[in-house]
């Protein structure tokens, strides 16, 4: 739990062009990386609400381009927004708020950066899907942002987590930590093991496929957990999509298979009991529905062929990133217990299993999905009612030398 230093706040906070003196402040449990804080204002008379947020340099070694990354996604959205006439905007898109000498970030004395948002009011985050229409937001949103995002002019945004979704790699990483196993952990995990040099096929398919032109690379969040959807709290709808630090090139299938991992099994990532693992249906027809809502107008027939594997290939890499951090002694993630990265791939690779079982199914759901969408997304052009041609009998002129002229039928129109 980050400790709230009220001095140092109350330093940074007078960098920011925010004219009211701040009250206090408390901190604010928006992910599980930067330092965050919700801070109270009088401004006026009134209390208005600003986040203070200083950045992980550990985590994202190169914050000014996080930040560039940031203006340029938040200004697209924003002008996106406008031109498609949408109202509250600032309701559905992040507001960065200058220094006081225009920059868009503050690097105190120490090096760290601080950036403020405006606080967003009405909305509120969950950390775990409870009903099939959260399930549906959550691919709403998602998929509302990748839309957006399609067109973003000026070059490609900086990787700010370098090989972030790049299974290969990964897989590598765990071939290094189990052939060094410096902790003699290999032989606890032996079944895990296994299963993961067996399902090694899954790392390249994606990556096979763009190489052949098939899928492209796309703006992607590549953090796509449901606490990074913002609900109103009035109507239950999605308003906005958060924490944009990993914003940056990627495959749009890597943010859906992500939000199937962590969306559609109904136990916590450490599960004990594997035999509560597992993808409900339901829940995926939801995301799938609410995704496509979205995304069918821009993806590319391949991308929507692989939809469902997109489930098994994200579960798969972050299930090998647990295991690999248990070879190599719980280094990269917090683990509360002996054994709990292993704990945490096992709910994985069962997840991935059922999956599989349910393959078949998930497959079918999703073309239906796909071609309802489309048809939503553009309508086929009505008729035009026109009225029946009728035949027009014109009466027959005066017989000619004893021979009646053949009356001509009206032509239709």
């Amino acid at each position: 739990m980050v400790t709230y230093q009220e001095k140092q706040l109350k330093d940074v906070s007078k960098q920011f062009q925010i004219y009211g003196q701040i009250l206090h402040a408390e901190t604010c449990k928006i992910g599980h990386i930067n330092e965050t804080y919700t801070a109270t204002y009088d401004q006026g008379g009134a209390r208005v609400r600003y986040i203070h947020q200083k950045i992980n340099k550990h985590v994202f070694r190169n914050p000014p381009a996080v930040m560039r990354n940031l203006i340029r996604v938040t200004n697209h959205l924003r002008h996106k927004l406008e031109t498609e006439g949408a109202t509250e905007i600032t309701r559905r898109c992040l507001t960065l708020i200058p220094t006081r000498d225009g920059q868009p970030w503050y690097q105190d004395a120490t090096g760290d950066f601080w950036r403020t948002f405006v606080f967003i009011e009405g909305l509120e985050t969950f950390e775990a899907v409870q009903t099939t229409a959260q399930a549906f937001e959550a691919g709403r949103a998602f998929g509302e942002f990748q839309r957006l995002l399609v067109d973003l002019p000026g070059g490609r945004l900086h990787e700010t987590i370098p090989n972030f979704h790049h299974t290969p790699k990964r897989f590598e990483a765990f071939e290094k930590a189990l052939k060094e196993d410096r902790l003699n952990r290999a032989a606890q995990a032996k079944a895990e093991i296994a299963w993961a040099t067996r399902h090694q096929h899954l790392a390249q398919v994606l990556l096979d496929a763009h190489a052949k032109g098939h899928i492209p690379e796309r703006v992607t969040h590549n953090d796509t957990k449901f606490n990074n959807v913002m609900l109103d709290t009035a109507t239950g709808k999605a308003c906005c999509v958060v924490d944009l630090d990993t914003v940056m090139p990627g495959f749009a299938l890597y943010d859906f298979g992500d939000m199937v991992r962590t969306t559609t099994s109904p136990t916590v990532e450490d599960e004990l009991d594997l035999r509560k693992v597992g993808l409900r249906l339901p829940m995926f027809e939801a995301l799938a529905r609410g995704y496509l809502t979205a995304a069918a107008q821009f993806l590319k027939p391949a991308e929507r062929d692989y939809i469902v594997f997109s489930g098994k290939l994200i579960t798969f890499t972050i299930g090998l990133r647990f295991l690999t951090d248990f070879l190599n002694g719980d280094v990269y993630f917090r683990v509360h217990r002996p054994g709990h990265n292993l704990d945490r791939c096992r709910t994985q690779f069962r997840l991935i299993e059922s999956i599989t079982e349910q393959e078949d199914v998930m497959e079918k759901l999703v073309q239906s999905l796909a071609r309802d969408s489309q048809a939503a997304a553009s309508p086929a052009k009505k008729k035009v009612a026109r009225p029946a041609a009728k035949r027009v009998v014109r009466a027959a002129p005066a017989q000619a030398k004893g021979k009646a002229l053949p009356a001509k039928a009206a032509r239709r129109r």
